[in-house]
């Protein structure tokens, strides 16, 4: 059967309409970790608008796990409350929602973007960021290194907002272990330089994020996906930088321990040369772990027209895709690829008038 950016897909008891994701977004528009009304219109637009999945910005497991003061989180019941009605109303709209959880580690504490996204010490109301090592990763502070029990703790709070994910009704959960955050920051070589468990070789880098994969598939129900977004390559040429053979080696253990898709981005230490920075730039990496490994994977990066969209799926290079910025700037994408596609896709009854059926005018 051919398959096309419209046809369906089951992952685990998970039945996706169609294979468009909106990619997590940073909207900094919280209070205590606390989504509001924003949240509410942002998420709830793109369901309007035909998605498939929607994922929310990266949620923080802790208070510490921030990027800024201004991120949303799953550290307390009052954050399940606020994301209750969330959740709920993109459900209503036939869409299925998921939750990226996150720690930023030693890339913590930081201003909000309009401030200038600048250090945030202590003393400011900023916290001392906790990383594998002691790095700076934003070259205005220097994080300090986790101790094997902060670790564990660190998989603890993980497995608590799993629950309180469960609680608040989202459908599935995408760890955030790409861009430079908490657990890139252990499996990649250019910065973990622990001599301990979680650093040295392959298998202790990558450890504390398939412990954390363990600790969530026990507190989950297993009918519900789990999904893990890697940076596949570190976009750098130092000997010890991250690689897709690394990628490729990591999930295929990520496979074994219950992660249902791997969301196929890249870098988060180092800036991709320019040049190279053209449509569709990632997607092979997406391509190649699928190859590879069997996983379904989603494709991202500078994907931006129907055409594109469609052809990632159909040729199989991908399952799904997932898009971001396009969705700024069309919360209705997935309407007009349908009318651009000549695909017969309902719009909600509301719409109808702007978005009538094939052969309706």
């Amino acid at each position: 059967m051919d398959v096309n950016l419209f046809s369906p897909l089951q992952i685990r008891s998970l039945a996706l309409k169609n294979r468009l994701v909106m990619s997590p977004m940073q909207q900094y528009r919280s209070t205590d970790g606390l989504a509001g009304p924003w949240h509410l219109v942002h998420l709830g637009s793109r369901a309007v608008g035909g998605m498939g999945l929607v994922i929310t910005e990266a949620t923080a497991v802790a208070p510490e796990g921030r990027n800024t003061l201004f991120d949303t989180g799953l550290w307390n019941e009052a954050q399940v409350a606020a994301w209750k009605p969330i959740v709920e109303f993109v459900q209503a709209q036939g869409a299925k929602i998921a939750v990226q959880l996150w720690h930023a580690g030693g890339k913590g504490s930081h201003a909000h973007p309009a401030a200038g996204f600048h250090y945030l010490p202590p003393a400011d109301g900023g916290w001392v960021t906790k990383s594998a090592s002691a790095v700076s990763l934003d070259r205005q502070h220097t994080a300090q290194q986790l101790t094997a029990a902060e670790i564990a703790s660190l998989v603890s709070e993980f497995a608590a907002s799993a629950r309180r994910a469960v609680q608040a009704g989202f459908d599935a959960i995408e760890l955030h272990a790409g861009h430079g955050y908490l657990f890139h920051q252990f499996y990649s070589a250019l910065v973990n330089q622990r001599q301990d468990d979680y650093g040295g070789s392959f298998e202790n880098r990558v450890r504390l994020l398939l412990e954390t994969v363990d600790a969530i598939r026990a507190v989950i129900p297993t009918e519900m996906p789990l999904l893990v977004r890697l940076s596949s390559v570190d976009f750098s040429e130092e000997e010890d930088a991250w690689s897709l053979a690394d990628s490729v080696h990591l999930v295929t253990l990520l496979q074994q321990h219950g992660v249902d898709v791997v969301t196929a981005s890249a870098g988060g230490f180092s800036a991709p040369d320019k040049t190279k920075v053209v449509p569709l730039y990632q997607v092979p990496y997406a391509e190649q772990i699928k190859a590879a490994t069997g996983v379904l994977t989603g494709a991202v990066g500078l994907i931006t027209t129907p055409e594109q969209a469609n052809t990632i799926i159909s040729s199989g290079q991908a399952d799904l895709v997932m898009l971001a910025r396009e969705l700024l700037r069309d919360p209705y994408f997935p309407l007009h690829a349908a009318a651009t596609l000549h695909l017969s896709v309902p719009a909600p009854e509301p719409y109808l008038r702007a978005f009538p059926p094939a052969g309706r005018s």
